[in-house]
């Protein structure tokens, strides 16, 4: 049987922590960031948790992580 081949683009994109969490960049945080008051541009420094129903998706895609 061979090896699955690991998608490059979502291993740059999301984070599988100790708990078999995953963790994505919040979006949003190009430009237009002038408008926004201090603590939304805090908040979206932060990595969040991925919805439940793509994290089969993307444990596909990362078979090895």
């Amino acid at each position: 049987m061979p090896k699955i081949k690991t998608h490059k683009a979502t291993v740059k994109r999301f984070k599988i922590t100790r708990n078999n969490k995953i963790l994505h960049r919040k979006s949003g945080q190009d430009h237009f960031n002038a408008r926004e008051s201090g603590k939304v541009i805090r908040n979206k420094r932060r990595d969040i948790l991925v919805n439940a129903t793509e994290v089969r998706i993307i444990k596909r895609l990362m078979p090895y992580n």
